[in-house]
């Protein structure tokens, strides 16, 4: 089993017992996080119907920071430098449980096979169209 969950303004795939770095998240201990998305086997959950009964539960383990991220701007002639550094916040979390709730999915219905029409059922009013003008001759 396993879900797309949706932090920061991204998506990840998770399976239980995954560590992950999310964008920094401000509370420490269980976080319940909405799925996108949740695969079981052959059932696959998607829609917001299905989705309002799932959950997957995390636990933040540790906050950490990124790779360093340099920058220069120079504008010649003026004497303007500037170096610029950042490093991103953020959270190692743990997935500890996906829990997907609703019903199996169902088989999807079969169609029927169209209807044949009888002779007898014909169109009464038949409307014709006016025959199309025809341009007169370019002249030369």
């Amino acid at each position: 089993m396993y879900a797309v969950i949706k932090s920061g303004g991204k998506q990840y795939r998770v399976e239980e017992g995954e560590q992950l770095a999310v964008e920094l998240l401000g509370a420490a201990g269980e976080v319940e996080l909405a799925p996108v998305l949740v695969v079981d086997g052959d059932r696959v959950l998607a829609t917001p119907k299905e989705l309002e009964a799932t959950r997957v539960s995390a636990r933040v383990v540790d906050e950490t920071r990124g790779p360093k991220v340099t920058g220069f701007t120079y504008k010649p002639k003026t004497n303007n430098r500037k170096r610029w550094g950042h490093r991103q916040r953020y959270s190692l979390i743990e997935i500890t449980g996906i829990s997907a709730g609703g019903a199996p999915r169902k088989a999807p219905a079969e169609k029927a096979a169209p209807a044949k029409k009888t002779p007898t059922a014909k169109k009464t009013t038949a409307t014709k169209k006016a025959p199309a003008k025809k341009r007169p001759p370019k002249k030369a």
